[in-house]
């Protein structure tokens, strides 16, 4: 038992046939470019990815494929097309009996080890050797490929047996490696179906709203800035904002999060999820392949090809032990004499545990992290992350939550308070989609301020907003927009506003009839949890915790002294926070940056491992290692528990085969053991060492 995992020869599906086809279902004869054919398992995951289809079953040996797809969606012309574009040359594929999982050599062995007794004696040998056909076609194709390898192993301990006219222990070892390779390879398959699982379906028809109508279109004429309308029960199909409505929405298959969130205007619309009750009005930020649940797709699928070092390791040791084992069985023959040692010896290697075990604990907890709200983008990245010993955090957006609040209002006429000032500039900002007009329209709400009536609002492209109130002309926007745009005269009141600028916040001034009616200031929120989080990273073996930020210098020492962190590197640009993570790197540190903004990513891209938070930017998003799907910093520190706790998992599976299959081996060696009993406990201890990979994720995660 032992998986080799091969390029195929295939690139291309040449021809497709229809043979028969009903409603949701097809049925191919396909042709294929090359000489060697993948198994089914590649052509049966590669058809699966496309968009409507629901299952997909290849049978290799009659040129078969059956696809199972939503008729709503696609239909088989439009498959037929998708299908004849798949690139099948990059795609794993499990050589020999391992093709499809197919339950064939297993029954077909398990019936022959309760019929051997009851057989003709003629008949035992060829039935033996029919059974164990497929390993022996599997060892001789290895053995001219790659040399001597644990098949070659198997295969010469059931023709011993064979020649030596053990049927007995001949057909328990034909069975016991076809139950052990049907259930590795169900084992390593339900790991990469457990990270499929984050992939969404395509959404199909959308409803849009255009010049106040709604009509349904495709969900991929979707373009950006399309006003989406969903409603209860449907899946959002774009990520962006909410204009209007409000809703109960399941977050679930994207962050993890059970408890339904409410959505109202302002809030952030993540594709993938589901209203639950309501109706929303989301405006289209990024649709198609550039939503969050399309690059999940991709990132998953880049993820069930790629190998760590660790695995690398693991695979080039499991190689190298092969011609130990065969020296150890030839030298138990010639010391002893007895070939049943030698036979015993053959059964167990080390190969399977070590080569499965790394890449399913992997898997496995990659789909634990994306339940959870990471998405990690290959096992390496999860490798490196246990490495790292140093955390570097952008400071907008990350350490802060990167959206404004109210924190003053301040009224310069005695006519009005406060709370009017706050209510005015609401009842106009309301109709502005900006974070500074929804910030103070969110202020206004917690403040249950009352509205004012208004005339049509004017949008002035990088200044404000103009209104008319009362047959008077208000405007609200930037200092400059007001004094100089409007002539409005603030100097009276410049001491007053210097000081707001100073306290790092941003001042929206507010002018009424032609005179200066107050302003209003806003700041950036720290995160609650950021001290928690840091003080987390340094239990977890982080040495060292920064902050780079173009932030003024004061501000960010403040906030460093605020939550902990051991310094701070202020007023950068967006190349010296790449030159500093690449100084640190130099100096031998381990870093993993945390960042959000299209300037964090030249430091994303040069760190040891980069993690974008989940309002990030496209560009940061992409160039991370990380991409958190959850608006927490908190998440930063789960990522390194989780990194830690799988490399832990693997070392200690690691461990745990080395000494289970070099106690078989020596036990066999000095005939402690029967070849029957030798190949029960290998093939048994390998599958327990696989589920323990498979399901170690699930308690290294649980909470």
């Amino acid at each position: 038992m032992g998986d080799r995992v091969a390029e195929a020869a295939v690139t291309a599906f040449t021809a497709l046939e229809k043979v028969h086809e009903v409603a949701g279902r097809v049925r191919w004869r396909y042709r294929l470019a090359g000489r060697a054919a993948p198994d089914a398992v590649v052509l049966e995951r590669a058809v699966e990815n496309l968009a409507g289809v629901i299952e997909a079953r290849a049978n290799p040996a009659a040129r078969a494929l059956v696809v199972r797809f939503d008729a709503a969606t696609t239909d088989a012309a439009t498959l037929r097309e998708a299908v004849l574009g798949l690139d099948l040359g990059a795609a794993p594929r499990r050589a020999g009996r391992k093709a499809g999982g197919e339950l064939a050599p297993l029954a077909a062995s398990a019936a022959l080890l309760l019929s051997t007794n009851a057989l003709p004696a003629p008949l035992r040998l060829p039935a033996g050797v029919g059974t164990a056909l497929p390993l022996f076609d599997e060892a001789l194709a290895d053995l001219r490929e790659s040399g001597i390898t644990s098949h070659v192993l198997e295969a010469l301990a059931v023709a011993i047996s064979l020649g030596r006219r053990d049927y007995t222990a001949a057909n328990v070892t034909t069975f016991m490696l076809a139950l052990g390779e049907y259930l590795e390879h169900s084992i390593a398959r339900r790991s990469d179906d457990l990270l499929k699982h984050l992939l969404r379906p395509d959404t199909g028809l959308v409803w849009i709203e255009e010049e106040g109508v709604e009509r349904q279109v495709e969900a991929g004429a979707v373009a950006v800035g399309a006003t989406v309308i969903v409603g209860a029960g449907a899946t959002i199909p774009v990520d962006g904002t909410v204009l209007g409505g409000e809703a109960l929405v399941n977050e679930a298959a994207m962050t993890g999060e059970s408890a339904s969130v409410r959505k109202t205007r302002g809030a952030a619309a993540l594709s993938g999820t589901v209203v639950e009750e309501g109706r929303l009005r989301i405006y289209a930020e990024n649709v198609g392949r550039n939503t969050a649940a399309a690059r999940i797709a991709d990132y998953v699928e880049r993820s069930l090809t790629a190998k760590s070092q660790t695995q690398l390791r693991a695979s080039t040791l499991a190689d190298r032990l092969v011609p130990a084992v065969l020296g150890l069985a030839g030298g138990a023959w010639l010391l002893s004499g007895a070939w049943q040692r030698a036979v015993a010896v053959l059964q167990a290697d080390f190969s399977c545990a070590l080569k499965l075990s790394t890449p399913v604990a992997f898997k496995s907890a990659m789909y634990r992290a994306g339940k959870n709200g990471i998405l990690v983008k290959g096992a390496d990245v999860l490798e490196r992350l246990a490495e790292v010993d140093t955390v570097v955090f952008d400071k907008t957006g990350t350490l802060t939550t990167g959206r404004l609040a109210v924190t003053d209002s301040v009224a310069f006429d005695k006519s009005y308070t406060p709370h009017d000032l706050l209510a005015l500039a609401a009842s106009v900002e309301e109709h502005y989609f900006h974070p500074l007009a929804l910030a103070v329209v969110e202020a206004a709400r917690l403040d249950g301020s009352r509205h004012f009536d208004h005339k049509e609002v004017h949008f002035i492209a990088a200044h404000g907003v103009a209104s008319v109130i009362d047959g008077k002309r208000i405007v609200i926007g930037s200092r400059h927009f007001v004094e100089e745009d409007e002539g409005i005269a603030a100097g009276a009141h410049r001491a007053r506003i210097e000081r707001l600028y100073r306290d790092g916040k941003t001042v929206l001034y507010i002018g009424y009839d032609g005179r200066l009616l107050g302003v209003l200031a806003l700041k950036d929120a720290v995160r609650p949890d950021s001290r928690a989080t840091v003080a987390r990273l340094r239990r977890l073996g982080v040495k060292q915790v920064l902050m780079l930020t173009g932030a003024h210098r004061r501000h960010a020492e403040e906030l460093a002294l605020q939550i902990g962190l051991d310094g701070c590197h202020a007023e950068l640009l967006p190349e010296q926070k790449a030159e500093i993570v690449a100084r640190l790197s130099r100096h031998g540190a381990r870093i993993a940056f945390v960042g959000d903004g299209i300037n964090d990513a030249p430091a994303l891209a040069g760190a040891h491992v980069g993690i974008a938070m989940q309002r990030g930017a496209d560009i940061a998003r992409l160039t991370s290692d990380i991409a958190l799907l959850e608006d927490d910093i908190a998440r930063v520190a789960d990522a390194k528990e989780l990194a830690d706790a799988t490399m832990r998992l693997i070392g200690s599976n690691f461990r745990l085969a080395l000494s289970a299959n070099s106690g078989i081996l020596g036990a066999a060696a000095f005939g402690r053991l029967s070849p029957v009993l030798s190949s029960v406990l290998h093939n048994g201890s390998t599958i327990g060492i696989l589920l323990r990979a498979l399901l170690g994720g699930a308690r290294m995660t649980s909470r």
